[in-house]
């Protein structure tokens, strides 16, 4: 396992006074991102809410004693159904800023879900030949603007109040690379951060830094080392990576820290991508005003099982004096950096189910008993592709000290196949494989939600489902744990029991992030209902019904009555 330190150890202290004092470095902060520094208890500002990735409410007006008077304040439909809504909204001073399926942006008031404003992208017709399409998880607000990714490779922002266009510009050659933007921007200081998707696909991806004024390309980093030990051949040359989810940052630090994707092709055959194959399936620690590696960790070296560590998020979290980073792998483990240098402190599996390796050292993060699937018979894998958890995140709540989370307990059957990665006139899938689902040995394939302390892994609750969820988590301070299930069923939790307190049923099933706000001194509740993505291509393979579950678009508004 490889871990690089490459600080500045003058720079940092400078900055750790600074900010001590109450001071910013010129051009660190200005009006426009202050907020998103210090957030607005009735506000959710990004994706993750805060920069520490918690998604946790300091609202209490809901609590675990009324939350059974909720009921429907609002909805709201996108107006397309296509893989349903997967995005988390944000909301600043009342108003409601979300994305759908096929880059339909709105601004809703926050009490009432009357639209101030919505804005349509017109894309490309290569949108719809890609594979990673037609949704988007989110939208970044700061600066007066609201900022996305799109289908087609573009960064668009538009104006808060009137949803204006202001600037867009082209990042990507979708129509060349067959890859996109569907995760939300993150805006840090003057930049906003976002990478794009690439992990199926025979190209470089990359994650990218544009100046908020004007779209202008500040940075970008390559999460394909140029490096023949790393990646032998020309493997590099269609190593996949980038980094397609939403990343965290620390202030105080000046880090940002952004998960990558797997490499491409997924399964190796035998020296299809000789070498570790840096940078993917990684943890990267990036410097946002330049761009910058000041550590990784490579969760999985070589991985030869689609466990990348794109997914949701990763927590920015303070334990016993120590600056920590919880970040979750695809493969279902968990691993606990020293958020200052990379340095394992421990790694912990949230799955039952596993033979991917026997086992993570949890002092070194090495991978002991590997057991990859190869070219011959059919290899039984745990967990499936769609890993111990997909890309929907948890929630760390500080009031209780635990994190909730989803896990699947799924296996496959992969088979291992050559193949040749095609790059014209446009880049295909390049997987080297394919999969079925199948249910762990001895039993039936299962999800659960738990409620874990996020360093030790220490399990303090469950519950399980037939379906496996695959919807991100909300906790509040008022003592409750939101979250959605496959069947269309939203269901708010006794955090630190885990009792069932109320349940609504929305008529599609959940992808997308629950959030809470108040507008006028009144607390909301927000879900995003609308069952899609592609990981539920793959149930039916188990569960034949899952395949006419109802389809959907719309966000659901709760309050008490």
């Amino acid at each position: 396992m490889t871990s690089k330190r490459a600080w500045s150890g003058g720079a940092v202290s400078t900055l750790l006074v600074l900010l001590f004092l109450g001071l910013a470095p010129a051009g660190a902060q200005n009006a426009g991102s202050t907020r998103l520094h210090n957030v607005d208890a009735n506000d959710w500002p990004m994706y993750h809410r805060t920069y520490d990735s918690h998604r946790f409410s300091p609202l209490a007006q809901i609590n675990k004693s009324n939350v059974k008077d909720l009921s429907v304040a609002w909805v709201h439909q996108p107006g397309a159904v296509v893989q349903g809504l997967e995005s988390t909204p944000v909301v600043v001073d009342g108003v409601l800023y979300y994305i759908g399926s096929y880059n339909r942006v709105f601004a809703l008031d926050g009490a009432t879900g009357r639209e101030i404003w919505h804005y349509f992208a017109k894309l490309d017709p290569v949108v719809n030949t890609l594979f990673f399409q037609p949704y988007n998880r989110g939208v970044a607000v700061g600066h007066g603007k609201v900022i996305f990714g799109t289908l087609d490779g573009r960064v668009i922002a538009l104006d808060m109040k009137t949803g204006k266009e202001l600037w867009a510009v082209t990042v990507l050659n979708t129509k060349k690379c067959s890859c996109n933007f569907t995760g939300a921007p993150l805006i840090v200081r003057d930049k906003v951060i976002l990478g794009q998707t690439s992990g199926e696909l025979p190209i470089q991806g990359k994650i990218f830094a544009l100046k908020v004024a004007n779209g202008e390309k500040a940075w970008e980093f390559n999460t394909i080392k140029n490096d023949q030990k790393s990646w032998g051949g020309d493997s590099g040359k269609f190593g996949g990576g980038g980094g397609w989810m939403t990343g965290s940052y620390d202030p105080a630090l000046n880090l940002v820290y952004w998960g990558t994707a797997n490499p491409a092709p997924d399964y190796d055959w035998g020296q299809a991508r000789p070498g570790d194959n840096l940078y993917t399936s990684s943890v990267l620690a990036l410097n946002p005003d330049n761009g910058d590696l000041k550590w990784y960790f490579q969760e999985v070296p070589h991985d030869d099982w689609d466990y990348d560590a794109g997914l949701g998020e990763s927590l920015v979290l303070d334990r016993d004096g120590k600056k920590l980073l919880v970040h979750q792998n695809k493969s279902g483990f968990v691993f606990v950096y020293d958020r200052t240098n990379g340095k394992i402190q421990n790694v912990w599996p949230m799955n039952h189910v596993y033979n991917w390796v026997q086992r993570v050292d949890p002092k070194t993060g090495e991978l002991i008993g590997r057991n990859p699937p190869r070219l011959g018979k059919p290899a039984f894998i745990c967990p499936w592709i769609a890993g111990g958890r997909s890309w929907n995140s948890g929630s760390y709540s500080p009031k209780t000290g635990l994190w909730y989370n989803t896990a699947m307990e799924v296996c496959e059957e992969v088979t291992v196949e050559k193949q040749t990665p095609v790059t014209e006139p446009a880049a295909g899938l390049f997987f080297g494989g394919d999969q079925v689902a199948k249910h762990p040995p001895g039993g039936e394939a299962y999800g659960h939600l738990d409620a874990r302390d996020p360093v030790t892994g220490e399990r303090k609750w469950s519950v399980n489902f037939k379906y496996p969820p695959i919807g991100s988590v909300l906790s509040t301070a008022g003592g409750l744990v939101v979250h959605g299930d496959v069947e269309g069923v939203v269901r708010a939790y006794d955090a630190e029991s885990g009792e069932e307190l109320w349940h609504f049923r929305t008529g599609s099933g959940h992808r997308g992030g629950p959030i809470s706000y108040s507008v006028n001194g009144k607390q909301y509740i927000a879900v995003p209902s609308g069952l899609g993505s592609l990981v539920l291509g793959l149930y039916p393979a188990l569960w034949p019904e899952v395949a006419d579950f109802p389809p959907g678009g719309a966000l659901f508004v709760f309050t008490l009555k």
